[in-house]
């Protein structure tokens, strides 16, 4: 009964969640067509893609988000950093507010998500090309300057939310370029189904590995219930004569300390072995 009562809640929360999605299609397809300019466009597919995340997060995902210290007033162009699990704290983090993020070229080739990112005005960055990525945070600059707020992951992957990963160095450089702010943030799921988040229900807003999104996204559309917070961090002003590992250091060690990793769950076959290792007989 428990497995199909799941299957169930999973199959009307894909409805949902689809449902969404073909409006926000529709939505950014009319931008696409209406507005001519790349910056004017971007920040209207940011803000429609904000306002469906949202949506999806609270409705069709049932995500209870907690947000924390969340500026009054935010700088006009800033750059946002954050830890990465997986696709849910991407909907929990645009959901917040209009961002515009930065992601891999891969993604853009990705079917499915490729069109969806394209319509939310995500920037694609190739890492792998030291020319390429210079070129990028270059443009990441530019578009700082005009007042974009652009949300990097400079973990550059998802993480099965053990912990936060070393950060990149070289896109974080574009604040520093562009004379604007970084905003460090740190995302924690909290609770999953009421329970807390540990190595045996993460697999259910952790999307790592070698895991297909279906099978990934398939486990969080069953849950029941998903408590998250995200926080943000003070503010970081970089200087372009410091070292580019400084800023990223910084970052990372702000974050790193807010960050609460997925609870450590022994095995019955763990918590057996001590027990027989001791046995006298």
């Amino acid at each position: 009964m428990k497995a199909l009562t799941s299957t169930f809640r999973g199959l009307l929360k894909a409805f949902i969640f689809l449902f969404y999605l073909i409006v926000y299609m529709i939505t950014s397809a009319s931008i696409a067509m209406v507005v001519r300019d790349r910056n004017k466009r971007r920040r209207k597919f940011s803000a429609n893609a904000s306002r469906y995340c949202g949506l999806i997060a609270r409705n069709a995902l049932w995500i209870n988000l907690k947000v924390i210290n969340k500026p009054a007033k935010k700088h006009a162009g800033s750059l946002l950093v954050a830890n990465h699990m997986g696709f849910v704290d991407i909907l929990m983090l645009a959901g917040i507010e209009p961002m515009s993020f930065v992601t891999s070229v891969e993604m853009r080739e990705t079917p499915v998500l490729g069109p969806v990112t394209e319509l939310a005005g995500c920037f694609y960055v190739e890492r792998r090309s030291r020319t390429k990525i210079l070129n990028e945070m270059k443009r990441l600059a530019d578009s700082l300057k005009d007042g974009l707020n652009i949300v990097l992951y400079p973990e550059a992957t998802s993480t099965n939310g053990d912990k936060v990963l070393p950060f990149k160095k070289t896109l974080m450089m574009a604040a520093a370029e562009a004379g604007v702010p970084v905003q460090p943030v740190v995302i924690n799921f909290r609770k999953l189904d009421g329970q807390e988040f540990n190595t045996e229900n993460r697999d259910a807003v952790c999307w790592y590995g070698d895991t297909g999104f279906v099978e990934y996204f398939w486990k969080t559309l069953r849950l029941k219930s998903v408590d998250a917070e995200i926080e943000y961090l003070d503010i970081i002003y970089p200087n372009p004569e410091e070292d580019r590992g400084v800023v990223a250091e910084k970052a990372h060690a702000m974050i790193s300390a807010k960050f609460v990793g997925a609870k450590q769950v022994s095995s019955v076959a763990e918590q057996i072995m001590p027990d027989l290792e001791t046995d006298p007989t």
